[in-house]
């Protein structure tokens, strides 16, 4: 057995600020009658969902989480959400350092660090994300983002690291319509991973995000390295993203 047959293949949703009510009622009800494939699927929702995506979803195969989280514990942050909170509607993922918080919020690979690893002592699975963009792609400076970006997780140690999955996606990929090639992101995925193995911790899933979609999944998943999936639009389809998880 390959150590990519070994890993559980995981598909996880992120539906960024999407949603009512209404619309989730029908999307989480398709996703609990759908989800009967091999991989591991969950989605993350807006935090006024949680309480829903519970409720729909918590006897499913489907887990839940949110798309960030406070490295505070409590106190006077207003708009923050704590790790506590989190565990209150039984999450079991967080998103931390989606390049959406990193550039709009201007979160440094420093303090994403620091929300993986308020996450962890929670007993969160940190989806931590990475990536570049089309600029520093463009430059030749993939490897050295990648290796900054991680920089500060990795030093968390290979116990910490172990429990954490990483999810690599290209700024220049995401909502743009444009995927990196099969090739293109397990060569990144390639890089991460031996970053993992030198620090004890290979056996981590790392997901491919951006703009991935039914027609494109299954010639990503096969990529030695590519263990699933951080879906977003697609995500918000069920019959997408069911076809994305059993790809």
């Amino acid at each position: 057995m390959t150590t990519s047959q070994a890993r559980q293949r995981l598909v996880i949703g992120n539906w960024k600020m999407n949603g009512s009510l209404a619309d989730n009622v029908e999307l989480l009800e398709a996703l609990r009658a759908g989800a009967d494939v091999s991989a591991d699927v969950a989605v993350c929702v807006p935090f006024p969902y949680l309480a829903q995506a519970q409720a729909l979803l918590e006897t499913s195969k489907v887990s839940w989480g949110a798309q960030d989280v406070s490295v505070h514990a409590s106190g006077a942050y207003t708009g923050e959400v704590s790790t506590a909170m989190l565990s209150d509607f039984n999450c079991r993922w967080v998103l931390v350092g989606h390049s959406e918080r990193r550039s709009y919020h201007g979160e440094s690979s420093e303090l994403v660090a620091q929300k993986a690893q308020a996450a962890l002592q929670a007993g969160l699975v940190p989806v931590v994300c990475i990536g570049e963009t089309l600029q520093e792609q463009e430059a030749g400076e993939t490897a050295d983002v990648i290796a900054a970006q991680l920089k500060p997780v990795l030093a968390l140690g290979p116990q910490a690291v172990a429990k954490m999955v990483i999810a690599y996606e290209p700024v220049w990929a995401i909502g743009t319509g444009r995927t990196a090639t099969p090739e293109q992101a397990q060569e990144v995925h390639a890089l991460i991973r031996a970053a993992l193995r030198e620090l004890g911790a290979e056996q981590v899933q790392v997901l491919y995000g951006g703009s991935v979609k039914a027609a494109n999944a299954a010639s990503l998943f096969a990529m030695p390295d590519i263990d699933g999936a951080l879906v977003g639009g697609a995500s918000l389809v069920a019959e997408e993203f069911l076809r994305i998880a059993a790809a």
